[in-house]
């Protein structure tokens, strides 16, 4: 390379390299600035109270919440304190399930933290309560799921396990790991 093209190229570099930061300075704060906007909600409510039904007009859901965030950019909803109802059919009660916390995502999947409990509000039905630090409900389906130490109770027994599978609809459950079972007949 003549003296003439080795001059161009160090020209050429020379500019590249001074403006090298400034290129990079300006695409960082708008990627800083949508991050931000991402981690504020679009809406908040205080007390909540909500029925969903499906398209026959029957109730499926009803959710009650002390707060809740919506994080439209992110794709899920934050709850405080959440209690959700859940009804299976129209003939029987619904089964009521409360934590501190819980996030639903836009597939119809809610997850739900610390000190969750689950009952079966029907005065007949075998399992009357379920209680855990975190349980996965798929809303559609109403299939329940933990990894976590799950405690399930009724009349006359309480059942301890780590991790456990249910349907609600069918009412099947299976233990990841059984722990222990205590049956304590009342008569």
């Amino acid at each position: 390379m003549n003296r003439l093209g080795l001059s161009i190229v160090l020209i050429f570099g020379a500019a590249f390299a001074l403006y090298l930061p400034t290129w990079l300075d300006d695409d960082a704060p708008t990627q800083q600035i949508n991050m931000n906007e991402a981690l504020v909600p679009n809406y908040e409510v205080i007390n909540l109270r909500s029925k969903l039904y499906d398209k026959d007009g029957n109730l499926t859901h009803q959710v009650s919440a002390k707060k809740m965030q919506h994080y439209d950019q992110l794709g899920f909803v934050t709850f405080q304190d959440p209690v959700y109802s859940i009804y299976i059919d129209n003939t029987t009660e619904p089964w009521q399930v409360s934590a501190k916390e819980g996030t639903l995502y836009e597939d119809n999947r809610i997850q739900l933290e610390k000190n969750v409990r689950i009952y079966n509000i029907a005065s007949e039905e075998f399992v009357k309560q379920i209680e855990t630090h975190f349980i996965e409900i798929n809303l559609t389906d109403r299939t329940l799921k933990s990894d976590q130490s799950v405690q399930i109770s009724g009349v006359d027994y309480v059942i301890n396990s780590i991790g456990f599978k249910a349907n609600l609809e069918t009412q099947i459950y299976e233990l990841s790991n059984h722990v222990q079972t205590q049956y304590t007949p009342s008569r």
